[in-house]
Formats: structure tokens, sequence, C-alpha cells
């Protein structure tokens, strides 16, 4: 006899970057018209700024929706859960249905920022054109339910970010959305990305003997759960699912911010507090960058565009120093607090 697994918590931690795809039960609609559209919106917005979830890509299509969220100050799978389960009240009472409106659960693709984020916005903005809901670029620029027409200034949303997107295009908006809406038509030709959507587990594992050796060691992962990534990411996910995750938001709880995580580490290596923000090469002032890089995104949650921002490189400089730093920390046995 088959017996169900039971299922395991979600992946997350503070920064963790999603592609979520939810799906209305037995491929039925889930928005039939704009005020559906909106209520939908309206709680997403509303529950993002609340639990400072950000959100880099959205698009509502008739019967499914993607977003592309990064984890804030608590996991998503709570704020997905009032999300689906708040609207599906609503749609029921105003469509006088009863029962299930999504599909059991929802996907997650836990991503690896570099060099996904972008290709990721790119796919999530181009379903309706896919879809052929609209009929190319001119078009979907105008199209409402989509973070794209956001990018582009054609709609308000205040709770997607839209600046760590565009500062990646180009120094004013006007230039910024110029060569991301290049970008955009760029990935048209490519059509579906199955590995954006999850297929990426098995490729950045190395293939099914990975997958079933780790199957062995009970280290596997769920079916509608993807890591997208390569093998070391893969393995740092799967390590950091065993530990308590709990802590991380515990440390936002104690008020630990950047600045805080900064003077520990100047601490930790004897040096005065200007120095760990210092530019350059020197072997002390990168190590002290690292460990900063390290600590704020993985423990704390800082995105990687807003340390780019506060450490003055770019943001693959921060995915190099968060490894660094994660090594140096392991290396020295330096903690957080």
């Amino acid at each position: 006899m088959h017996h169900a697994m039971p299922r395991k918590s979600r992946i997350d931690a503070p920064g963790a970057l999603h592609h979520i795809i939810g799906r209305g039960i037995d491929r039925s609609l889930i928005f039939r018209d704009d005020l559906d559209r909106d209520r939908f919106i309206e709680r997403l917005g509303a529950l993002l700024s609340e639990t400072q979830t950000a959100c880099y890509a959205w698009a509502l299509m008739p019967n499914h929706f993607h977003l592309l969220l990064r984890t804030g100050a608590s996991p998503v799978s709570g704020l997905m859960r009032r999300l689906l389960t708040g609207y599906a009240v609503v749609y029921n009472h105003r469509h006088r249905r009863c029962g299930h409106l999504f599909q059991n659960r929802y996907k997650s693709v836990l991503c690896q920022e570099e060099p996904y984020l972008l290709e990721l916005v790119r796919y999530i903005h181009l379903n309706p054109v896919r879809a052929r809901l609209v009929d190319g670029i001119e078009a979907l620029d105008k199209y409402p339910p989509s973070g794209h027409s956001v990018l582009m200034g054609h709609r308000k949303a205040d709770w997607q970010d839209t600046d760590s997107i565009l500062i990646r295009f180009g120094r004013t908006k006007r230039s910024a959305r110029r060569d991301y809406r290049i970008f955009l038509c760029e990935g048209i030709e490519q059509g579906r990305r199955p590995e954006l959507t999850g297929g990426g587990l098995i490729r950045s594992l190395g293939g099914w003997d990975e997958v079933k050796k780790r199957r062995r060691q009970k280290a596997y992962m769920k079916g509608d759960e993807r890591i997208l990534g390569d093998g070391d990411y893969v393995e740092n996910v799967l390590r950091a699912a065993d530990e308590n995750l709990q802590r991380k938001y515990q440390l936002k709880a104690m008020g630990l911010d950047i600045d805080k995580v900064a003077q520990r580490v100047a601490i930790l290596m004897g040096m005065p507090l200007e120095a760990v923000w210092a530019a350059g090469k020197h072997g002390s002032t990168v190590a002290a960058r690292s460990l900063l890089c390290y600590w704020a995104a993985r423990h704390i949650g800082v995105s990687m565009a807003s340390l780019a921002q506060r450490v003055n490189i770019s943001p693959t400089a921060v995915s190099q120093s968060v490894t660094r730093g994660e090594a140096l920390a392991r290396k020295n046995g330096f903690n957080i607090t």
C-alpha cells in the first residue's frame, strides 16, 4: 500500500527569491473580470507591505498567476496562505460558488539570484504574449494585470519594487525603461522555458543519479517544489532547510539591521567601522565586506540590489562576496550575534 509522504514545510529564509505559480482547480477560471483582478491585487499589495516582502514581477492570467517574490520579515508561505484563502472567500461569495478555488498547493521555485532574477522578470512578464492574450510588446505595455505595465510607468503599484530592476538597465528611468523593453523583446523568440518553471532542480543537481542519491540520503524535494541554481546553491539551500529558519526571523525581530551587522563585523575583524564600508581590494577590507554581505543577505534578508547600493559594488560582486563571507565565517567560527 502506498502511503503519502507527510508534507515538509517549504524552504524559505529572509532574502530568498521565489517564483510562485498558482493555478485554478481543474484549470478553472480564477479571474473573471477586472473587479476580480483588482481585488486580488489589492490583497496582494496589502500583504506585501505588511510582511515587507518584495515583488519584482507578476502576471495574472485567466486561470493562473505568476509572482516573483523576495522573502521579507516573515515566510512567504504565510503570505500566500492569507492571499489565496482570503481571495477565494471573496471570489466564491461574488460568483455564488463554493468549494476550493485553487489547485491544492501553489508551486514554488526557489531561485538563485544571479543569473536568474532578470530572466524570471522577463519570463513572467512575457506570459500574456506567450498565451496570446495580447499581441506583441506594444499591447503588453498597456496590459494592466502585469508588473510590466508598472515598470513601463503605465500603471501605479507602490508595492512593486521597480527600482531594483530598472537600476540594472540604466541610470535614468527613461534609458532603463528603454533597455529593459529591448531585453523583454529579445525574450519573445525564446518561447516557453521549462527550466524557469521548475525543471531546474534535476539539471542543477547534476542529473537523475544525483537526485536518486539524495533521495537515499533523505534530502529529497517535494514534487511541487523546485530549486533553480547551480550545484553549490542547491547544496546550500538543502543544508539551510535543515536549520531552524525561525532563528533568522528572530534576528530580524531583535532589531538586527545592516548597520548593527557592520558594527559586529568591525568588532570581529578588529577594525574601525568606516573600514568595513570602505571600497578597495585590500585583503582585510574585502574580508570585512564579504562577512557583511553574507550576514546581511543570508541572515537578515537584505536584498542583493540594496546591498549593492549600500556597499557600492555590482549585484554580481555582492553575490560573490556572500559566498566568500560564508566560507570565512565557517572557517573562523564567526557568529552574527
